[in-house]
């Protein structure tokens, strides 16, 4: 698998949201693989969108992190206690981002049901393996990606994502998931999944 360069970060957010989909995420962690493919993602565009971080210019010691180069992780933290990864997207200094949503976990799936659930992958329910990955929490957590991944560079070594060169799917999209205080933002069409994958979430 081809790792993406800065180049394919460095395009228009919702098109690199959708070829997201279908890529690779990897964490080494000490030569330990951690992987899914990407089934689901949601796109943010910065400034003149109510539901970013940044909208409206805002920059905090957070959100800085926003404004630098495409292709650097964004990790944030939700209700103090879910960690979020983000891809930076465009050109430094447009603060957008997409979130990933859910993967379709692939290797060492006992590292990844130990990390979520404390068991082997063998003694998962099959509610539990479905929703090993299924989420932008859960998935954070099976592959160990929590703040000390904030602003790591994706085009090296420790986490970054492949091209498996697998594109024969549908993509469906739908509003955005859990942002009812950004008025019109909200009802944008910027949630793009691959249709009929079960790690997708359950929220349509």
């Amino acid at each position: 698998m081809v790792k993406l360069n800065r180049d394919f970060y460095n395009r228009d957010t919702l098109i690199v949201a959708k070829e997201l989909l279908g890529k690779v995420l990897i964490h080494n962690t000490d030569g330990n693989i951690l992987s899914g493919k990407i089934v689901e993602v949601e796109a943010y565009k910065g400034i003149s969108d109510k539901a970013a971080h940044s909208y409206k210019g805002r920059r905090t010691k957070r959100t800085e992190v926003m404004y630098g180069i495409p292709g650097i992780s964004y990790v944030f933290m939700i209700y103090g206690m879910y960690n979020c990864f983000n891809v930076i997207t465009e050109k430094q200094g447009i603060p957008n981002a997409v979130l990933i949503r859910a993967l379709e976990p692939l290797d060492n799936l006992n590292t990844l049901a130990l990390n979520r659930f404390n068991k082997p992958y063998d003694e998962l329910s099959k509610y539990q393996i479905k929703n090993l990955t299924n989420g932008p929490g859960k998935l954070c957590s099976a592959l160990s990606i929590d703040r000390s991944a904030n602003k790591l560079d994706l085009c090296k070594d420790e986490l970054y994502i492949s091209d498996n060169s697998i594109n024969n799917f549908e993509i469906e999209s739908s509003k955005r998931i859990g942002i009812d205080y950004a008025e019109e933002a909200k009802d944008y069409p910027w949630r793009f999944f691959i249709k009929n994958n079960i790690y997708v979430s359950k929220n349509k």
